[in-house]
């Protein structure tokens, strides 16, 4: 589909503290993830909010002119529409609009794989449109590529049935709840295993899902794209000789993330909330590398990630192989020198043994030595501390074994509910 995207540039304090022309190159990359055809993208000043259309009349005129020469069919405004907005500016350019938080749940409804994501991303499609039925609902029950707003099967009539809307709300939450509760018994699994959990983080594109491959040899999609991996992966990965984590890579964040998402999501966030460490990803190459981080940081509280948690977060500075060679050293430097941060490339490898030290610095437990006797009928005991590689030494005795072992209270906790 042929689009045109327009970022609104607002005066006086509406004005975010975003650079325009970097806003605008996000909102066309958004647009390009959904494989749209972005025959123009530009900055639309707008002097008045107006409350029928956002823009004035003339600039309404002007773009209205452009989509017919061009012959456009989808107009993305990134920014927030009201349905009045929204459903005026369609009358008047003859072409579909969508706001950014339309293009959003457009692209989480495109990336979902997995039944839990498809379901989170309906939810939060059905959520956002039920404030808004001025669009299509011929039925409720169509699969994705229907669900969406960019067509699929079920657009051809207008069918604002609130009732059918809250009946599939529902259904979707009973669902979900379903999901909490599996993902809640496999956490605990996870706690009886005794491997510490670690958690990616980030803006959207700033190379999660590169070092999450890099890290436990995965083949999760790493892509240079916006929100190129959706459903959170979970592998195990070595911290130190003898000690493992899980890591969990996570959706991407992004500025002005829809409510109605981070609602959907907040099931599959949990495991970024009980977390035993968290990794906050950065793309140090990006111009806005620092609005970004703090947009991240924001959703992270949103989501119930408490100050202690976010204390002890480790700052994973990447892509400082697209860096000028002096200022990519000059940032391993300063890295060196920060007690809760590291530079890394995720694509070359540098830096990464360092991060991984400082993540098994951070998850390290005080050692002790001690002496355990176990009789001939502990077979599994034993098993388990030579599985987790604890034994220092072992004698044969007339009544068992007696196992010299080097551990952590958490191990010996773990040993005693054996």
């Amino acid at each position: 589909m042929r689009a045109l995207v327009l970022h609104p540039v607002l005066s006086g304090r509406d004005r975010g503290p975003r650079e325009p022309m970097d806003a605008l190159a996000e909102a066309d990359s958004l647009a390009r993830a959904l494989d749209l055809d972005v025959v123009d993208a530009r900055l639309a000043p707008v002097a008045r909010r107006r409350a029928g259309t956002l823009f004035g009349s003339g600039k309404v005129e002007e773009i209205r002119a452009l989509i017919a020469e061009r012959e456009i069919g989808l107009v993305i405004v990134d920014g927030p529409l009201s349905p009045i907005q929204q459903r005026n500016l369609e009358k008047e350019w003859k072409a579909k609009v969508l706001d950014r938080t339309g293009l959003i749940l457009e692209i989480f409804g495109d990336r979902a794989k997995t039944r839990e994501g498809v379901l989170q991303v309906e939810l939060a499609h059905l959520s956002y449109q039920k404030s808004r039925l001025v669009r299509s609902w011929t039925h409720l029950e169509r699969q994705r590529g229907g669900f969406g707003f960019l067509g699929g099967p079920g657009e051809t009539q207008i069918e604002a049935d609130r009732r059918a809307l809250d009946e599939r709300i529902e259904r979707i939450r009973e669902a979900l709840a379903r999901t909490v509760r599996t993902r809640g018994q496999q956490r605990a699994a996870r706690r009886r295993a005794d491997l510490p959990v670690v958690a990616l983080v980030g803006y959207t594109n700033a190379g999660k899902s590169t070092l999450f491959n890099r890290l436990t040899g995965g083949a999760v999609l790493a892509k240079d794209m916006l929100f190129a991996t959706l459903d959170p992966t979970m592998r195990a990965f070595e911290v130190a000789p003898g000690r493992r984590a899980i890591l969990s890579d996570t959706v991407g964040f992004i500025s002005d993330l829809p409510h109605q998402l981070v609602a959907a999501f907040r099931a599959t966030l949990e495991e970024v909330v009980d977390a035993d460490l968290i990794l906050h990803v950065r793309d140090v190459s990006h111009p806005e590398t620092e609005i970004q981080a703090e947009n991240v940081r924001a959703i992270l509280r949103e989501i119930g990630v408490g100050e202690a948690a976010e204390a002890r977060m480790v700052e994973v500075w990447n892509k400082i192989d697209v860096l000028p060679a002096e200022e990519a050293r000059a940032l391993l430097d300063v890295a060196a020198r920060t007690p809760r941060a590291r530079a890394i490339s995720a694509v070359t490898g540098e830096g990464v043994p360092e991060l991984v030290a400082v993540v098994a610095a951070e998850l390290s437990e005080p050692v002790h030595d001690e002496t355990l006797h176990l009789g001939f009928d502990e077979g599994r005991r034993r098993a388990w501390l030579f599985d987790r590689k604890l034994v220092r030494g072992e004698v044969q005795t007339d009544e068992g074994y007696r196992v010299s072992v080097r551990w952590t209270e958490r191990d010996r906790s773990r040993y005693e509910t054996l």
